[in-house]
C-alpha cells in the first residue's frame, strides 16, 4: 500500500524494519487518542501529566486548575509507560537499554518538560490532536518543534557530542 506509493530504495531507506511496525503504532496512537477525547472530550496530550500530579500536593491554583482531570492524566501517562514496557518485554525479548547516560536522559527530560509548558503542549497533544483537528496554532506548532528539533540534533552532532 504506502510502500508501494515510494520507489523501493527510499522505501528500505526510511524504514529499515518494515513499515508495519510504524502504522501499527501509528493506529494504536490514534485509538488511544480517540478514546481519550471520546471519553473525556479534552484532546489527549503527556504534557499536562507533571502540573496535574502536583495538584494532589500543592494548593496553588496553577496546578489546582487540573483537579478535575487529573485521575485521568495519570493513568493515561501510567499507560503510556506499561504499554512500551509490554512491548519491550514481549516483542522485543526484554527490557529497553541505551547507551545515553543517565544524568543525560534527566536532563534532556527536564529541557522538554519546560519546553511542553512554554509551548503550550507536546508533540501528542499538538501533533497527534492538534494536527488532526487542523488546529493552526498546533500546526505551526510543531513545525516549530520540529525545525528546531532538527537544528538542534544537527548542531549536537557537529559539535561531535555521542551518548
Amino acid at each position: 500500500m504506502f510502500t508501494e506509493l515510494l520507489p523501493l530504495s527510499l522505501t528500505a531507506e526510511l524504514f529499515p524494519n518494515g513499515i508495519t511496525r510504524y502504522a501499527v503504532g501509528g493506529l494504536f496512537v490514534g485509538l488511544g487518542a480517540v478514546v481519550i477525547y471520546m471519553g473525556t472530550g479534552i484532546a489527549a496530550g503527556a504534557s499536562t501529566f507533571l502540573e496535574s500530579t502536583l495538584s494532589y500536593v500543592s494548593d496553588q491554583s496553577r496546578f489546582q486548575q487540573y483537579r478535575s482531570s487529573r485521575d485521568w492524566r495519570i493513568v493515561f501517562t501510567l499507560g503510556i509507560i506499561l504499554g512500551a514496557a509490554v512491548y519491550a518485554v514481549f516483542w522485543q525479548g526484554g527490557a529497553w537499554t541505551t547507551d545515553v547516560q543517565p544524568w543525560r536522559l534527566l536532563l534532556g527530560g527536564v529541557f522538554v518538560g519546560i519546553g511542553t509548558r512554554i509551548g503550550k503542549g507536546c508533540t501528542s497533544g499538538h501533533g497527534v490532536c492538534g494536527v488532526g483537528s487542523a488546529s493552526k496554532t498546533s500546526i505551526v506548532g510543531v513545525v516549530t518543534f520540529l525545525l528546531v528539533a532538527i537544528v538542534t540534533a544537527q548542531l549536537v552532532q557537529l559539535m561531535g557530542v555521542s551518548p
